[in-house]
């Protein structure tokens, strides 16, 4: 991986003072940002770094030319674009030409503030893992483009009902995206690349468990650990194997953690405490009530009961 591969930021003005690029149009208060690109790249043409983004972004494109990346996927940019991309991705991006080009950054965070604590149930198609590129006529794209400014109108006026105005904007804004490209959005329908999700994640999940038990490693991964092995924003990750496997991910971990813990239970050299500790657990106390909780039986009632089962 190239060095710049490695480039990570949590917010817009991170970037773009990383980048070297003006931020004086972005407030630092609020998980939240839009602007037109015309007044941030004033020499052109520019070429970015690759960077990985922890934020969603979404490019109206009014009147501008030049080429995106994310991940494996690379399309010119052509007035009338729409695209947005959710965190996690490895992008960069080429403009030979920006006349008019509004770009919405916002956190997942502000989504759930400001738009709706469900967010992505009402709009799945924001955690969907390949998004081409969508290019509108001038009468279709005038919609956004009412929006968009708007949105960008009330930003610039720091009002104390500003987030949720925006937030309110960004409802409509969304349910438009949805009308024109993803009525019929399914996680499920997204082909392959699921099932190559599924099964990533379950050799993860079995390695972990088993560095784990054999005292290799000494932290459990929580789902952003398992997220980012496969470069994925989690509520993706936990869409699609809730969907492809009918178990939440949290089952998938918890069911795992109990089976190694019953192994490691059943071999009566390893203490307790070691057992909560190879499985991350800082206090033994904790496991105990946890494989509790999962089993009904503690762990000491559990190995007493395997070793009379056994002699």
């Amino acid at each position: 991986m190239k060095e710049e591969e490695k480039l990570i930021f949590n917010n817009l003005k991170e970037q773009y003072l990383h980048f070297g690029l003006p931020d004086d149009s972005i407030d630092e208060k609020t998980d939240f940002a839009i602007h037109n690109l015309k007044d941030i790249h004033l020499e052109l043409p520019y070429q970015s770094l690759i960077f990985r983004p922890n934020f969603f972004s979404f490019v109206f494109v009014k009147n501008a030319r030049g080429k995106y990346t994310t991940d494996e996927l690379g399309f010119d940019i052509v007035p009338g674009t729409i695209y947005f991309t959710n965190p996690g991705h490895y992008k960069s991006y080429n403009w030979q030409q920006v006349d008019e080009v509004y770009l919405i950054t916002l956190s997942e965070s502000f989504l759930k503030e400001n738009v709706h604590p469900d967010i992505f149930e009402e709009f799945q198609f924001l955690l969907a893992e390949t998004v081409q590129p969508r290019i509108l006529a001038p009468n279709a794209f005038a919609e956004f483009e009412q929006l968009y400014l708007q949105i960008s109108k009330e930003y610039q006026n720091h009002s104390t009902y500003r987030n949720r105005i925006i937030g309110n904007l960004f409802v409509v804004l969304l349910l438009k995206i949805k009308e024109y490209f993803w009525k019929d959005y399914n996680p499920i329908y997204e082909g392959n690349r699921s099932s190559q999700i599924v099964k990533e994640f379950k050799r993860i999940l079995e390695k972990h468990y088993r560095d784990l038990s054999n005292g290799l490693i000494e932290k459990a991964y929580r789902v952003q650990d398992y997220a980012d092995a496969q470069s994925l924003h989690p509520n993706y990750l936990s869409n699609v194997i809730k969907i492809k496997t009918g178990k939440p991910i949290g089952t998938w971990i918890a069911e795992k953690t109990i089976s190694e813990a019953k192994a490691l239970l059943q071999n009566s050299a390893i203490s307790i405490k070691e057992i909560a500790y190879r499985l991350g657990f800082a206090e033994s106390t904790h496991f105990s009530n946890y494989f509790k909780k999962h089993t009904d039986l503690s762990p000491v009632l559990f190995r007493k009961q395997h070793l009379t089962a056994a002699s």
